[in-house]
């Protein structure tokens, strides 16, 4: 692949909007923004960036609102492995786990999810793409 074509790859889809500074939105911090008539959820997990659709498709609960966190691993009978730290988000409401980076659920909900946005820091602004 060429230089052109990685660039290409990489590029955001969608509209950039800044939501934050950098200094706002420490580790550990997230911010619900109204773009397009859309709530989403920005969420700086350990110095990573991800933004969710801030709308459970279970129930419509505030998902963004929701506890971070990892999950228990397969393991044999017995023994406990948590792993994938901070990597989920759970629903407020009811509990409901999505991956933080797709918006896939931990147990197989059919074809539900939670669309997820590219965001990233640019600069000294956080830029969410809608």
């Amino acid at each position: 692949m060429t230089d052109t074509a990685t660039a290409r790859a990489t590029m955001p889809k969608g509209t950039p909007h800044v939501v934050a500074t950098v200094g706002e939105l420490p580790p550990g911090s997230r911010k619900i923004v109204e773009i397009d008539g859309r709530s989403i959820g920005v969420l700086n997990v350990d110095g990573r960036l991800h933004a969710l659709m801030n709308n459970c498709p279970h129930h419509g609960a505030p998902l963004c609102e929701g506890v971070v966190k990892g999950t228990m691993e397969d393991s044999a009978p017995h023994e406990y492995s948590y792993g994938r730290h901070d990597e989920y988000l759970v629903c407020p409401w009811h509990g409901y786990e999505f991956r933080l980076d797709t918006g896939r659920p931990l147990l197989d909900m059919g074809r539900l999810r939670v669309r997820v946005y590219d965001v990233r820091a640019e600069g000294d602004h956080i830029v969410l793409y809608v």
